[in-house]
């Protein structure tokens, strides 16, 4: 009798549509499912940026540790909050079709303050520099919480607007209230995302060849291929500590393109490179990229940043990423 398979996901609205999503998967190829939410640090403190919470995968680490004791089978992330070195003994197993991988700032209707002073909020230290860079005379606020959350922080403050992932919002709104599809959008097109962002991962256990099996008919080759470039160029990038770096691989014909920055922390350094490969050449299009940006001023960035973040905690853990 072929086992069940246990979908551990977080238990946010957001999260759980996308476990859904992969066990509805599952389930149209005859596997049995069972979807068992988990509660994640990440969901509970709520008072500090990602990037201050001073442990590495506060979205995934909950799940890694439940899949490691054989509470679940299969963990659902969004990729991008996923560490560029999974845990030893898990593997990923499927990354689905990506969705819309825009950033959008929801706004109260004005946008006239784009020309002058204003307040814009979000928990991301990447859109904060990107936002600085671009509007260095603003102020940004800091914003956690899910989007059901953020929304209402939006509304409750005097704030202009506030900076949301596409791909969230499409995902929540068509069972959550009306204020989570609001008019006021505007697509950040100039903001480049994070990398893997709008995309889904699902992990297995690396003993775990039955489930393994299952979720491999779910990959979406092409976005396999671009989120791997990006996230090998964070890992390239990083060296272990947080920064502001976005990347966003594409495939046009046979031809892969990355475009990928680094910023400093208050958006007033920042450095791009956009290159392109044949596609069956890819392998080392992050890497490429990533050594040209530390070679044209990021090590001097990433030293800055390494020198003035918190250094590992007591239980040995780096920095969080955002």
């Amino acid at each position: 009798m072929e086992k069940i398979i246990k979908i551990g996901t977080r238990d946010s609205e957001l999260a759980l549509w996308q476990a859904n999503k992969v066990r509805d998967g599952l389930e149209k190829l005859g596997c049995r499912t069972e979807i068992v939410p988990v509660k994640s640090d990440g969901d509970i403190i709520l008072d500090k940026p990602l990037y201050e919470l001073g442990i590495t995968g506060i979205f995934t680490k909950t799940l890694d540790v439940a899949m490691i004791q054989g509470k679940i089978d299969v963990a659902v992330h969004s990729m991008k909050d996923v560490p560029t070195a999974l845990p030893k003994g898990i593997v990923q197993a499927a990354v689905l079709q990506r969705a819309d991988t825009a950033d959008i700032l929801v706004h109260k209707g004005d946008l006239s303050f784009l020309e002058h002073s204003g307040t814009i909020a979000t928990g991301s230290l990447r859109r904060k520099a990107q936002w600085l860079h671009r509007y260095p005379g603003h102020t940004v606020e800091n914003l956690r919480g899910n989007i059901n959350t953020r929304m209402r922080k939006l509304q409750d403050n005097d704030w202009q607007g506030a900076i949301f992932a596409a791909a969230g919002l499409e995902r929540i709104s068509p069972f959550a209230g009306t204020d989570l599809n609001p008019e006021h959008r505007t697509p950040l097109e100039w903001m480049v995302p994070a990398p893997a962002q709008g995309a889904m991962v699902a992990v297995a256990l690396e003993k775990d060849t039955y489930s393994q099996s299952c979720l491999s008919k779910l990959n979406h080759r092409e976005t396999e291929i671009c989120t791997y470039i990006e996230r090998q160029f964070l890992r390239v990038l990083e060296g272990g500590c947080t920064a502001p770096i976005g990347a966003l691989a594409t495939i046009a014909g046979d031809t892969v393109s990355l475009t990928g920055i680094l910023l400093s922390p208050d958006g007033r350094q920042k450095l791009s490179v956009k290159k392109e490969k044949s596609l069956n050449n890819y392998h080392d299009l992050g890497s490429i990229c990533a050594l040209e940006i530390l070679d044209r001023g990021g090590k001097e960035i990433m030293k800055h940043i390494k020198s003035h973040q918190p250094g590992p905690g007591p239980n040995g853990k780096a920095p969080a990423k955002t």
